[in-house]
């Protein structure tokens, strides 16, 4: 019985995982383009210093930064729709 269950958990995951991690990422795609056709990365401010990294590591920081907002935001939702059901 106890291995039914963890089977039936697995089955259930991995699409719940996809439908929050896919999601997420291609708004992290849109965001990233968007947030940094209008800021410079080299420009940025954080504590009144300047950032002093790489500029493709503002970008990889700033991507990841966005998909862990997408990943909070549909990983809500789809905790919401599940305990409606």
């Amino acid at each position: 019985m106890e291995s039914h269950n963890s089977t039936h958990r697995q089955t259930r995951v991995r699409p719940l995982l996809m439908v929050v991690l896919w999601p997420a990422f291609l708004m992290a795609c849109v965001m990233t383009g968007l947030f940094f056709s209008l800021v410079d990365p080299m420009e940025l401010i954080i504590l009144d210093e300047r950032i002093k990294i790489h500029i493709t590591g503002v970008y990889t920081i700033g991507f990841f930064s966005f998909w862990l907002l997408g990943i909070l935001s549909s990983g809500l939702t789809a905790l919401l729709m599940t305990e409606t059901h």
